[in-house]
């Protein structure tokens, strides 16, 4: 029986199809047609026991006629050894397949292991923490103290001598409320990660910040609250410094007010005084609509989404304007009435960023920072309050001195944390079926503490008293709710 040749298998047809090529050695080939043109399936046939059987040695032209004979007589020689080549060849491929899926795993085993402090962070960041602000001050955090640091640092690898480390840093910069706050943060990531593969499998040695106890690290004179509060001589004088700045700033010549002192703007100004008058926080105030606003019935409404607290516990909060934060209100509404929000940003499709009135009256009382003059931000001190006897003061302290203030003209507790908006403890029961609102003890101190800036402050828009102070209704300090969040 002659050999197949190269020269025949070129000058096969789709008319061929079907037809079986043979050579010597029991080698045949099965003519077929593919889109791809004409292909030569090729077989061995050979007897194992009482059965005829087939042995696939390839096809052509995708395999050579040389190659498709070497498997021919592979399979051949295996016979002669008492080996099925059909047996042979599936156990072969079980062990290709099987060797192939153990590399498979070696590799994610070898990944798993090599996986980096900055791939356990962006995980957390995406599916374990939820935080209002999208997490962007937490992304902005890490950015800054915890990948520069430890970024490229196996998971495996981090110790608790890691985690003081990246502690020691942010205090030695004199931020130690950020140093609270970010090792809170770094508990909660390894937390996390803890319960969740791959993350578990990786922290064999514990979670680091277990055995981290912050305390040694944060000076012993730190006050982990603030309890700063303006006197009513700081008051008056943040108020005549910022009719001073202002004035000494446009006296100056056209060709001066460029290297001049700027005064703060004038929205952040008004900010301020509008935060003191209603005890609100800063950045719910910024985030104000003026829809929300109506000045002729004195009332500013503070929807849930915009205030501080815990999810499913925030709470609205309808403030009652007194003249003293209406007259300020007025003012804001001259300069930014005509923008859906009191405190537009620049692009006016939002308001400003929440933290922008803490930033500059930080970045004017610099002789407190521990940090150097950033680039196109103030660095001076000309908020400086008291020469700094009594430290550096913050947007929301003057919403502790207002509550302060309110207490001292015998204001009750409850109706200050109510004034606050504070989400109050007590028993369910009493939540459940008290449900007197205290809006009209709330308007009397909300005018009351009106009365008291207006008289600190010496201006002309104070409220002339429809009740004194004695007729305010005083409440057993028994009867007073502790806030369970400040």
């Amino acid at each position: 029986m002659a050999k197949i040749t190269i020269k025949e298998l070129e000058s096969l047809t789709a008319n061929d199809a079907g037809r079986i090529l043979r050579e010597d050695g029991n080698l045949a080939g099965r003519v077929s047609v593919r889109k791809d043109g004409v292909s030569v399936s090729f077989f061995y046939r050979y007897r194992w026991g009482e059965q005829n059987k087939e042995y696939s040695c390839g096809s052509w032209p995708r395999k050579s006629l040389t190659d498709i004979r070497k498997a021919r007589n592979q399979a051949r020689a295996l016979i002669d050894e008492q080996i099925n080549p059909n047996e042979q060849k599936k156990t072969a491929k079980a062990q290709a397949h099987a060797a192939t899926n153990a590399k498979a795993e070696q590799e994610k085993s070898t990944k798993v292991q090599t996986l980096a402090v900055q791939d356990l962070a962006k995980a957390w960041l995406l599916d374990g923490v939820a935080r209002k602000d999208g997490n962007a001050e937490l992304q902005r955090r890490f950015n800054k103290d915890l990948f520069p640091a430890l970024g490229k640092t196996a998971v495996s690898s981090v110790s608790e001598h890691d985690v003081r480390a990246l502690i020691r840093t942010v205090v030695n910069r004199g931020a130690h409320r950020q140093a609270i706050s970010f090792f809170a943060d770094l508990t909660q990531m390894f937390g996390w990660a803890r319960k969740r593969q791959p993350w578990r499998a990786l922290l064999v040695e514990g979670d680091p910040t277990e055995l981290v106890d912050i305390s040694p690290l944060i000076p012993a004179d730190y006050e982990a609250e603030r309890s700063r509060i303006l006197s009513p001589a700081e008051l008056l004088e943040l108020h005549n410094r910022f009719q001073q700045m202002t004035a000494d700033y446009i006296a100056l010549p056209a060709g001066q007010k460029y290297d001049g002192i700027r005064p703060l703007k004038k929205e952040t100004q008004l900010a301020l005084w509008i935060s003191l008058g209603t005890l609100c926080r800063i950045g719910e105030l910024l985030q104000a609509e003026w829809k929300n606003v109506d000045l002729d019935r004195q009332t500013w409404f503070l929807p849930s989404e915009n205030v501080k607290g815990t999810r499913g516990k925030k709470q609205d909060l309808h403030v009652f304007l007194s003249p003293f934060a209406l007259h300020f209100f007025q003012e804001l509404k001259t300069l930014t009435g005509d923008s859906q929000w009191c405190f537009p940003n620049k692009q006016d499709d939002g308001h400003v960023d929440v933290k922008v009135v803490s930033k500059q009256v930080g970045d004017r009382q610099a002789r407190f920072k521990n940090r150097k003059a950033l680039s196109r931000r103030r660095h001076d001190d000309t908020l400086v309050l008291a020469d700094g006897q009594n430290g550096d003061w913050t947007p929301h302290d003057l919403r502790r001195t207002g509550a302060t203030m309110m207490q001292a003209l015998g204001v009750s507790l409850d109706v200050i944390d109510r004034c606050q908006n504070h989400v109050l403890a007590g028993s369910r029961v009493r939540r459940h079926y008290l449900h007197h609102d205290y809006a009209e003890e709330q308007k009397c101190a909300w005018n009351l503490l009106g009365d008291r800036l207006s008289a600190v402050l010496s201006s002309t828009y104070e409220h002339p008293p429809s009740k004194s102070m004695m007729s305010f209704p005083a409440y057993a300090s028994t009867e007073s709710l502790p806030p369970s969040s400040a």
